[in-house]
């Protein structure tokens, strides 16, 4: 083997939680260091004499690129690539691949699974029986929450990709008539309603586009209040995509049906989040976690090894920059 190929994995434990198997991935190198974590500190001491870093979340700015003369690939364990500084690596001629696809039927199904929470109220029926109101009740049931059949509502998209066209598939067989919406700063297209016109028209609405200068806070709360009374919102994409404190309004106002979201502003969240007050109503948040399943993660693993057996074959796949 040649000793040019030493990769080093700089925050191995934001992707295995000890249930992955990573011997596609050592295979494609001659030596793969696993570090769980990697203080900002100490990165570039870590990808000295490395050739190929390995990164989920942890930065890898300029100056790191500087100091690392022998870098020549870095692998991206996620589709996004901000915590890249992608002119620097191109100036440094550093190629940057990343992941695309992976977790398209983990995120589709935690779609489905909020969307489907909101709409049979789960999280008030769970806490009426803990708090023992069904035990005291004068009847067999107790229905104190209104739900909603999906069967003949209508669903909003906003994203329809690889990821919104698997949630609109998963709608359809839960009978759900699904409309496009048009993303601002694209082009239109056949079939896409702007905005403005489809929000009056949907039961519920799901988010599956990127945070782009167009589509941050594209949902605030002029969008909120076109939406139906009771309607539902669902975001398993990005947290700035929706103005969080004009959210929290609409759900304390009641005017929406209720909301969930699997991602926020700043992740983990800080103090003071709109969405984290104790007291807001029909709000279900998760913790990041839609995109999780060990296939998909595994996923992840084999498509680094592709990237760099690609890229060591002179045929990278996925650059990004």
């Amino acid at each position: 083997m040649t000793p040019n190929r030493r990769a080093v994995f700089l925050d191995y434990s934001s992707l295995d939680l000890g249930d992955l198997d990573p011997s596609s991935l050592r295979q494609a190198f001659d030596s793969l260091e696993l570090h769980a974590h990697t203080a900002p500190g100490d990165v570039a001491a870590r990808l000295a004499d490395a050739q190929v870093a390995i990164t989920n979340k942890v930065v890898i700015d300029a100056s790191t690129l500087a100091r690392s003369p022998d870098l020549k690939l870095i692998l991206v364990a996620a589709t996004g690539t901000n915590n890249v500084d992608l002119s620097a690596a191109a100036n440094h001629g550093v190629t940057v691949c990343n992941c695309q696809g992976y977790g398209t039927p983990s995120v589709a199904q935690h779609t489905l699974m909020l969307l489907l929470a909101l709409a049979t109220r789960l999280p008030d029926y769970q806490r009426a029986v803990a708090e023992g109101r069904w035990q005291r009740s004068a009847q067999f049931c107790l229905l104190d929450y209104p739900i909603m059949e999906l069967e003949g509502k209508t669903l909003g998209l906003l994203g329809h990709g690889e990821l919104g066209s698997a949630v609109a598939r998963l709608a359809e067989a839960f009978g759900m008539r699904v409309l496009l919406g048009q993303l601002p700063g694209r082009p239109a297209r056949e079939g896409r309603l702007p905005l403005e016109a489809l929000l009056p028209q949907v039961d519920a609405l799901t988010l599956h586009c990127p945070l782009t200068e167009h589509t941050r806070g594209m949902i605030g709360a002029a969008q909120l209040a076109r939406l139906k009374p009771g309607a539902l919102l669902v975001n398993t994409a990005r947290g700035g995509i929706v103005d969080e404190r004009a959210l929290a309004d609409a759900l304390r106002s009641g005017h929406l049906g209720g909301a969930a979201t699997d991602v926020l502003s700043t992740e983990p969240p800080a103090q003071g989040n709109p969405l984290l007050a104790a007291d807001l109503p029909r709000l279900i948040v998760t913790p990041h976690s839609a995109w999780g399943s060990k296939e998909a993660r595994q996923r992840i693993i084999e498509q680094m090894s592709e990237n760099a057996q690609g890229y060591f074959a002179g045929q990278p796949l996925r650059v990004v920059g």
